[in-house]
């Protein structure tokens, strides 16, 4: 099963228009991929002290199909499609009402807290990593 959370829409997460403004669904996907990690029993900032590693995003695609609005609740669905060497890829989806508003593919890299450079999972994290994945 893929991870799911909740998350209410606020009239600051809304446009002129009254519908989420678009870079906000970037916002919530983070949002529940820190509460995946969480799950997981992963702390980024204990991570990055422990160990010198730190996720960043490295490539997003988007796709919009219907607007979310001020107070809606939207489950937003986080899964793993693939882990690699140093990285993760996510497939995740905003629904509200059983309907798909947005959905989107995120590769997120494992880097060097210091040089910012690729660094391979630790062997613990890929574990978790890999028994998360489905």
């Amino acid at each position: 099963m893929p991870f799911q959370m909740d998350i209410r829409v606020y009239y600051e997460d809304t446009d002129a228009g009254g519908v989420v403004y678009y870079a906000n669904y970037l916002k919530f996907f983070e949002r529940a991929r820190t509460e995946w990690l969480r799950q997981l029993g992963i702390n980024q900032s204990e991570l990055a002290a422990r160990e010198h590693r730190i996720f960043v995003v490295k490539d997003v695609e988007l796709h919009y199909r219907k607007p979310a609005r001020l107070d809606d609740l939207l489950a937003l669905r986080s899964a793993v499609t693939r882990v690699g060497p140093a990285s993760i890829r996510f497939r995740q989806s905003a629904m509200c009402g059983g309907e798909l508003l947005c959905e989107s593919n995120i590769q997120v890299c494992c880097v060097d807290v210091d040089t910012l450079r690729p660094t391979p999972f630790s062997t613990e994290l890929r574990t978790l990593l890999e028994k998360a994945k489905n």
